[in-house]
């Protein structure tokens, strides 16, 4: 009974987060309805049906065709009221790129921390910055439970396009197909990969590999790709920066600085697909970016073209091979 006393005092902020976050899924869970009710449901859009049977159809191409576990997700809907449900907070050093790291019991050390309240992620996110971290929260669509729940779908979901749907949910079932512990950057990357190309495999046998359906999805993918790498890139310059910075620099240049360079990434996105896209809707971020905003693309993208180049090079386009490999070589660690 010591014992437990006393770690329940030393682990009071993780049990307290624990139990929110427990609250948080257990209201979802217990407010979602089956979606073969919601389907018999005559008030319910009819377009917002389709979406629910495109779904259907997603999941059971992720698992026939690619090889996907089907945990028993996506059955359930959960109606958000058009309100979001969960933040996810992510953190960096002021003049490193450098990401805070949260740990937690089984599933290892995260890059960012998740909220079902909006009001403790405030709040966590005023304790790092008073301790000198750059800080940045984002509202998120979708998450995985990893297969230790069965994920509903939300309504949010409903209202993106085919191909951008298609690839959130292969995105999160990768998740539930395979996760390594302590190696969040792997994990979501992976997951980016086979979302990216579950997504296009999907619509090529829905429309055909011609049909503008492919077509309008590939030039988003094409600008997406093309965006994610301008902002890796500049993190790679901002890292060169601050490797110049020595002690007899004030933090006031370091600042200055730093906002410039920030500034030159965020004005030369417009050139990007030779400003086919900036140029009529230039990138004007809502809130001001700083490291932890470069920290989440470096999380999700940094690695994203090594699986690509090793699919296509080592496997041969052979998706089935590859994700059985990709199981041995990173096998599920919790």
């Amino acid at each position: 009974m010591l014992v437990l006393v006393a770690l329940a005092v030393v682990y009071r902020e993780l049990l307290d987060y624990g139990l929110a976050q427990a609250r948080g899924q257990l209201r979802i869970l217990t407010n979602t309805r089956p979606i073969a009710d919601v389907l018999q449901d005559a008030t319910f859009p009819d377009s917002l049906k389709k979406q629910l049977r495109l779904i259907a159809d997603i999941k059971r191409f992720a698992v026939d065709s690619l090889g996907l576990d089907d945990s028993g997700s996506y059955t359930q809907l959960y109606d958000q009221q058009g309100k979001p449900i969960l933040w996810v907070i992510t953190a960096s050093e002021k003049y490193r790129l450098v990401a805070k790291e949260w740990a937690f019991p089984v599933i290892g050390k995260f890059a960012y921390k998740g909220f079902f309240d909006t009001t403790r992620a405030q709040t966590e996110q005023k304790m790092l910055i008073a301790v000198g971290f750059d800080t940045q929260i984002g509202e998120v669509s979708a998450w995985s439970t990893l297969g230790f729940l069965k994920d509903p779908v939300l309504s949010s979901m409903l209202y993106r396009g085919e191909g951008s749907l298609a690839n959130l949910i292969m995105h999160e079932m990768t998740h539930g197909t395979l996760f390594v512990k302590d190696n969040l950057e792997l994990n979501e990357n992976l997951a980016n990969f086979v979302g990216d190309y579950g997504a296009t495999r999907f619509m090529q046998n829905r429309y055909g590999a011609k049909s503008p359906q492919l077509q309008r999805y590939e030039f988003r993918k094409r600008y997406n790709d093309a965006f994610s790498q301008h902002v890796l890139i500049g993190a790679k310059q901002l890292d060169s920066l601050y490797n110049t910075f020595t002690a007899s620099f004030l933090d006031k240049q370091k600042d200055s600085l730093k906002t410039a360079l920030i500034r030159q990434i965020v004005s030369r996105s417009d050139t990007l697909l030779g400003g086919l896209v900036g140029q009529k809707y230039p990138w004007r971020p809502q809130k001001t970016l700083n490291n932890a905003f470069f920290i989440g693309y470096l999380t999700y993208h940094a690695r994203q073209n090594q699986f690509r180049t090793e699919f296509e090079t080592r496997f041969k386009g052979n998706f089935s091979a590859y994700l059985r490999y990709l199981k041995t070589k990173y096998p599920t660690s919790f």
